[in-house]
């Protein structure tokens, strides 16, 4: 007989606007998948950014990961620690691409894990990617430049 495991599986809320996901934000779910046994792509509304619709940016994210059965896209509009409470996660899984951000994410962190007791879990960018940001590449869309390169396939 094999002895079975009662530990509770891992699974991490990555949110984010991501309008558009980006080969950053791609790099990120790749290595958080090490670390846990499922992710939750949470696509909420920013009240920072602008609005956009949610299923433009759901549906290139859902067919990215179609073939990965730890990763699923769902949107959401509350408080993030709220969501990642009702969906089950157990950690909140962030990216940081400078000082700037992981200031940001210090403060981010401490507040939701205050609030509901989930720790963030912060894996610093790849160095080639960390200039990507979406609003870097809807800058680029909005003059007309292909976006395509900055996009994960």
């Amino acid at each position: 007989m094999t002895p079975t495991s009662t530990a509770k599986p891992r699974t991490a809320l990555f949110p984010g606007s991501f309008n558009p996901f980006t080969p950053g934000h791609a790099d990120i779910v790749r290595r958080g998948l090490e670390l846990f046994d499922s992710i939750i792509i949470g696509v909420g509304v920013n009240c920072r950014k602008p609005a956009a619709d949610i299923e433009a940016i759901l549906a290139p994210i859902r067919r990215l990961y179609n073939a990965e059965p730890r990763v699923s896209v769902e949107a959401y509009s509350e408080l993030t620690v709220r969501f990642a409470q009702r969906i089950g996660a157990q950690f909140l899984l962030r990216g940081v691409r400078s000082v700037k951000d992981f200031e940001y994410e210090r403060d981010l962190a401490q507040v939701n894990r205050q609030l509901s007791g989930i720790d963030s879990v912060i894996l610093f960018s790849d160095p080639a990617l960390a200039a990507w940001s979406s609003s870097v590449v809807r800058e680029l869309q909005a003059f007309g430049e292909d976006i395509d390169p900055y996009l994960p396939h």
